[in-house]
């Protein structure tokens, strides 16, 4: 179980957490060209197969031959949802939720291209628990990192689709110790990103039931963020960066066993012993990443835009619904 957690800390998602100085960590990046504009942009909290793209894109000169040099920030979302808001960053990769929560207290943040076409986030539990729909987590114990970022806005939305609250619940803040916990058996269901905690615990034999979010609700997950300054004053940086990340998405979906050796040169720790377990996690993220049937890469609608804006007033987690329209933007994704 030591080398089950020590794995759980190499494969932590972008989730929000308790406020840190971002930058925290190694970035990885090529080495600085007087011709490129370095661009930083905040991802998760520490290097992941997860963030494939961005090394294949890195390392494949994509962003290069877009006049960008490229460098990842390791910290935590709800960080740099306030300096992407202050214009002190300019880039950040976002899910619809800091989104909504970003406009509602005066941020002028944008989400600007899609990424992961599925929101990611799932209530994972032991085959034997029996807990395969929202209504089942009535009485249970159910771990989340914290009451913060995404497992805790996924858990509170399948819990407002069942008719439940927290008070039908017995909620524990566990951290980022979700397979270990529902392994354990000191939970009886976690909230983690569907990538992590049931792909960790399969690859120990442990069968697992999933609820998703997706299942019931669809809202925008993962991609990226800027602010309204550096869509009016720089439109082509904007254009440059989403034409890169889409095309080293796609190089990724196309070459994945290519792309997960590109990756373990980002995040060395990811190889050797536990290479096994991250090819695992790095092949159940692709069909995240993979576009929906009639989607058109990096885009987003507003039906999906106006249910987030409506789940987080639902729930409480803003005072009024925000205007759905002012979250996002597609007109960048044509590179005209």
């Amino acid at each position: 179980m030591r080398r089950l957690s020590f794995f759980l800390v190499l494969i932590l998602l972008f989730t929000g957490c308790t406020p840190v100085a971002p930058g925290i960590g190694p970035t990885a990046q090529t080495p600085t060209q007087p011709s490129l504009r370095a661009i930083k942009l905040g991802v998760g909290f520490v290097p992941n197969v997860q963030f494939a793209p961005f090394y294949i894109g890195i390392e494949k000169g994509f962003f290069a031959e877009e006049g960008i040099d490229l460098s990842l920030d390791y910290g935590f979302e709800n960080d740099y949802l306030k300096l992407v808001g202050t214009d002190a960053m300019q880039f950040m990769i976002g899910s619809s939720d800091q989104l909504v929560l970003g406009r509602a207290q005066g941020l002028p943040v944008v989400y600007i291209m899609n990424w992961y076409t599925q929101y990611p986030v799932t209530i994972f539990a032991k085959t034997e628990a029996g807990i395969v729909e929202p209504t089942d987590l009535a009485g249970k114990r159910v771990g989340v990192p914290g009451p913060f970022g995404a497992t805790y806005l996924a858990l509170r939305a399948l819990l407002d689709i069942a008719g439940l609250t927290e008070s039908d619940i017995q909620m524990e803040s566990i951290g980022f110790t979700q397979a270990a916990a529902v392994s354990q058996g000191l939970v009886d269901a976690a909230a983690d990103y569907a990538v992590n905690g049931p792909v960790v615990l399969a690859v120990e034999g442990i069968e697992t039931t999933q609820i998703s979010l997706d299942k019931y609700i669809r809202i925008p997950a993962n991609g990226l963020v800027t602010n309204e300054r550096t869509i009016t004053n720089e439109p082509e940086l904007v254009r440059s960066l989403i034409r890169a990340t889409l095309k080293a998405i796609a190089y990724t979906l196309e070459n994945p066993d290519e792309a997960f050796v590109i990756a373990l040169k980002f995040v060395p720790e990811a190889g050797g012993d536990n290479r096994a377990a991250n090819r695992a996690v790095f092949d159940a993220s692709l069909p995240y990443w993979t576009p929906q049937p009639n989607q058109k890469p990096g885009e987003t609608n507003g039906a999906d835009w106006q249910a987030a804006a409506e789940l987080l007033a639902r729930i409480g987690l803003v005072d009024k619904i925000v205007e759905s329209d002012k979250l996002y933007t597609n007109a960048f994704l044509s590179g005209e």
